[in-house]
Order: structure tokens, then C-alpha cells, then sequence
């Protein structure tokens, strides 16, 4: 192996040693917890093991009990988690990433967290029998085992997006795994995490028991059993609330947020989430409306997001323009379309429509963030005043996170007209592999535009050299200038919002603290009983 030189002082500025955990676990353990909290999510995971997972909210769940080198804490500062420390090397001109993992974590059966375990949740991530996402490996030329608490994963090219993403890899235990096999790991899975699975009823509860080995002495739950129920309706969600039935809810409805707010020993608490909602239009079939760049300009000009905004989520939403504040390559200077029926209909009519068309338009029923449903009912009706005439057509979660993958095997119906949808940059946000997966013309196999409806040979060469770079300056001024083409070729969707989600818990019972990531706010890291 060739001598390894670490790289220059501004990609150096990435390292996990820079992200410092603040303090370590005492010695001694905390006395375990006790009692029992219920909460209530409004929507249900699709799967709960981290490798074969299909979508964000399954992150809620499985968020619980599962970890990862590094993640947000809850001032959306960057720390190191199960990672002691990590740095970026080259091996030649080849990047590397050295991470070593702390010494004294266990999984919820006792065995210790050791670098064979990552190595083996590598080869389920990495291999697309197991996971969908198997693309985002593609870059990793080898995994290699130094000891028990050192790894370093060796990369072909550059993988700006790894590192974004939180360094991709989950714990997973290769041991109780191997002993009990895929099924009953899906059922009963166990990670390092500060929640140990109990049991799962499919679309009523799932529950968890706190870990007392947990590593994380500082940060974990204060009360011992944890049920998590899932109640999709919100009325009835609202009433398990206000009847002490459940003692802390997510996804309060926008209408009700000022209500919950001067409710008595009522806490509320809103965030904007790391999801980002755009409208994805069919740019790739030869008698697509949509193929045609003013067509697409029209859909930007005839919807007024912000009025949807205010009157149809009672505010609880934040409009972006291709990256959110906060994010990696963000540019205050990029100012939405601005709402312009009259444009819109004049470039319908440039474009060849000039009485409009009809076109198939999907959206999402269930309430995968607050109001989405009614919000892509609005999106529509703007669009149908145009010349656009929407034919609505409604999906519940599971079909609609299936029928926007481009990646779904032969016979399958295409989308073919408009689809609502959304790819979370994260936290604080880095858009490279959501733009790789809507953005880039669809390459079978390979991971590229797994949900794109787009084609820009231009711009899927600056998404590749985007994903190849690692230095987070060039980085940014990439993203910015691949948003200004993305903005003017409303190339791979228009974007939209990114939601605010609002949570209430009984304040005289309940103490919470908000960790971002895993679970869009929801993770349960430090929920307890107040004495």
C-alpha cells in the first residue's frame, strides 16, 4: 500500500476529530430509568432495518434503535457519535476515510460494537439484493479491518456525499444476525441505540424499552418502557392528546398549532424539517408537455407557493429555492419564480398549448408531513387555472414511494405527467445525493436518477463532478451553480417547501429534548418523566 498523505487543511476542516463530542460516558451507570411514556406518530414505517429500508419515515422507527458514526446534535452542530474520531486521507490520489469507533458500546444482546460489525453492515448496504440504496457504495473500493475499534474505507474517487451523509454506515450486528437470520432480524432488530425493540403491531404500535447498558451515559431516556403509536388521523390523534391517552404527539395540524400553544402544562415545540418537496414533471418522454423547458417554467410561474404556505399550512412551512437556508451551497441571492398566472399562460401558448392540456397528476394521501395531501390538491387546482388540467389522482404512502423509482424492473407504468414528491437534503443539509437521484438522467444499475424524470447531459456532468468532490469550498460553489441551472431549466422538479413540523407534549409530565437526526426530530435520544 502506498504511503498515506493526509490532504490539505481545508478538507482537513471535515474531520471527525474537528466534531468533538463534548464529554464522555462516566464511569459509573446512571440509575435505570423507570415508568412509561406514549407518544403518537402520524405515519407508519414501511421497514425498520436500516438496510433494507424504502423511505425516510422509516427513520422515525428504526432511528430508535439503530446508529451511526456521526450525526447532528440538536444545535444542528455536526458531532462524532459511535466514531471516536474519523479523518479524510489519500492513499496516492485515492481518498480514504480512518475512523476509529469508541471502545465499551454494546448492542442490546451485550456483544460489543467492533469494526467487523461495520464492515458487515457495508456488505448489506452495498449489495442491492439487500438494500435499495446500494448505489450510494459504488465509490468504495474496499473495506478494510485494522482492529477491533479501527476501519478505513477505501474509496475509487472522490465521495463528496459520503461524508455529507453522515459517513452512510449503520450499526448492525453481525453476530445476532448471522445467528437468527434476515426475517426474524426484521422483526426483532437490535442495534447500540439508547432503545431496545419489545414488539410490533403493523399500523397500531410499536414498542421499546430503554437500553440500561446504553454507551451514552449523558444522553439517553429518562423512563424505562416507550410505545409508540401510530395514529394517521389527525383528529383522532389530537383527541389522544387532549385525553392524556397518549403524552406526546407529532404532526400537530397546522390549524390547531395557536390552539396547542395556550393549551394549560401544554409544551409545543416547531421545527423545520430536513425533507424537501418539490413537484417532479415527466421531461423524458417524447409527447410530454413537460419536455418542453417553458411548459415547465409555466408550472414555476402559475403556483403561489407562499399562499399555500399561509393559508392552506397556516404558515408551517419555508419555502426554498433549490437549497435551504442553512444548507451546504445555499445562495440568498436565488429568488423564487414569483407567482404569474398571466406568464404562465403566455408561455403555455409559446410552448403550443394555448387552450392547455390534460395530464395525470399524482399525489400523496397519507400524512407524511402535516397537510400534504391538501397541499398538493392546492398545487393542482393553481395549476388547472392555467391550463394545466390536473386529473388527480391519489397514492397511499407505500405505492407512491414505489411509483416514482425509476429503478422498479420492466413492466412497470412509468410516471406521466406530474408527481408530488420529496427527497430530504438532511441536516444541516447537503444536496448532492438527492439532486443524483431526481436531477441526473437515469442510469440503470448505477444509482444515478433512481426517481428522475429529467435528461440534461450538461448537468448530469457537473452532478458527477459534484459527487467526486470532497473540499467543501468548491463544493459549495458547485451546488450553487448547479442550482442557477437547475432554478432556470426548472430541471429535475420545481422545488416547493420544506415543512415545519410541530410537536406538544404535557409539559407538568413530559421532559423532552429535540435531537434532529435520525427520525426528522423524532428521535426519542432524551425523553423522560419528570419526578
Amino acid at each position: 500500500m502506498r504511503a498515506i498523505q493526509t490532504l490539505v487543511p481545508a478538507v482537513l476542516a471535515l474531520a471527525g476529530a474537528l466534531f468533538a463530542w463534548p464529554a464522555t460516558a462516566p464511569a459509573q451507570l446512571a440509575k435505570p430509568a423507570s415508568g412509561t411514556l406514549t407518544v403518537a406518530f402520524a405515519a407508519e414505517a414501511t421497514m425498520i432495518d436500516p438496510a433494507r429500508s424504502a423511505a425516510g419515515v422509516d427513520q422515525y422507527f428504526y432511528g430508535q434503535i439503530f446508529e451511526q458514526l456521526v450525526r447532528p446534535d440538536p444545535n444542528l452542530k455536526r458531532i462524532n457519535w459511535l466514531a471516536e474520531s474519523w479523518d479524510v486521507t489519500y492513499d496516492g490520489d485515492k481518498p480514504v476515510l480512518d475512523i476509529h469507533i469508541r471502545k465499551g458500546v454494546k448492542f442490546h444482546t451485550g456483544d460489543p460494537l467492533t469494526s467487523a460489525d461495520f464492515e458487515f453492515a457495508y456488505n448489506r448496504l452495498r449489495d442491492p439484493k439487500v438494500s435499495r440504496w446500494s448505489h450510494l457504495q459504488v465509490a468504495v473500493e474496499n473495506f478494510e479491518v485494522v482492529d477491533d475499534h479501527h476501519f478505513r474505507i477505501h474509496f475509487k474517487e472522490g465521495d463528496g456525499s459520503y461524508i455529507a451523509d453522515n459517513l452512510q454506515l449503520w450499526a448492525l450486528p453481525k453476530a445476532y444476525f448471522e445467528k437468527v437470520g434476515q426475517e426474524e432480524f426484521s422483526r426483532h432488530p437490535v442495534g447500540t441505540g439508547p432503545w431496545k425493540f419489545v414488539s410490533r403491531t403493523i399500523k397500531e404500535e410499536i414498542r421499546f424499552e430503554a437500553f440500561d447498558d446504553y454507551w451514552n451515559q449523558e444522553h439517553r431516556p429518562g423512563v424505562k418502557n416507550l410505545i409508540i403509536k401510530v395514529i394517521p388521523e389527525d383528529l383522532t390523534r389530537v383527541a389522544a392528546f387532549k385525553t392524556g391517552a397518549v403524552d406526546w404527539i407529532d404532526a400537530v395540524p397546522p390549524a390547531m398549532v395557536a390552539e396547542f400553544q395556550k393549551l394549560p402544562n401544554v409544551k409545543t415545540a416547531s421545527y423545520v424539517t430536513p425533507n424537501n418537496l418539490y413537484l417532479s414533471m415527466d421531461a423524458i418522454h417524447d409527447k410530454s408537455p413537460f419536455k418542453d423547458v417553458r411548459v415547465r417554467q409555466a408550472v414555476a410561474y402559475a403556483i403561489d407557493v407562499d399562499a399555500i404556505i399561509k393559508g392552506v399550512l397556516f404558515g408551517q412551512g419555508q419555502r426554498y429555492v433549490q437549497v435551504g437556508k442553512g444548507e451546504t451551497g445555499y445562495d440568498p441571492d436565488l429568488k423564487p419564480y414569483p407567482f404569474d398566472p398571466k406568464k404562465a399562460r403566455d408561455l403555455l401558448r409559446q410552448a403550443g398549448y394555448p387552450n392547455g392540456f390534460d395530464t395525470p397528476c399524482y399525489n400523496l394521501n397519507t400524512p407524511r408531513e402535516p397537510n400534504v395531501k391538501e397541499v398538493g390538491e392546492a398545487m393542482f387546482a393553481y395549476l388547472t387555472a392555467v391550463g394545466i388540467r390536473c386529473k388527480v389522482q391519489g397514492m397511499e404512502y407505500v405505492s407512491w414511494v414505489s411509483f416514482g423509482r425509476r429503478d422498479r424492473g420492466a413492466g412497470q407504468p412509468e410516471m406521466d405527467g406530474i408527481y408530488s414528491n420529496m427527497w430530504g437534503h438532511g441536516l444541516p443539509g447537503d444536496p448532492g445525493t438527492p439532486w443524483a437521484g431526481h436531477s441526473h438522467t437515469y442510469v440503470p444499475g448505477k444509482g444515478w436518477g433512481i426517481t428522475s424524470f429529467h435528461s440534461d447531459p450538461e448537468l448530469d456532468t457537473m452532478l458527477e463532478e459534484l459527487k467526486r468532490t470532497m473540499e467543501p469550498a468548491k463544493r459549495d460553489t458547485l451546488i450553487k451553480q448547479i442550482a442557477r441551472i437547475r432554478m432556470e431549466r426548472v430541471a429535475g422538479g420545481l422545488p416547493t417547501y420544506r415543512p415545519v413540523v410541530t410537536f406538544a407534549w404535557h409539559d407538568d409530565k413530559v421532559s423532552f429534548t429535540a435531537w434532529p437526526s435520525p427520525g426528522f426530530w423524532r428521535s426519542m435520544q432524551e425523553i423522560g418523566l419528570k419526578q
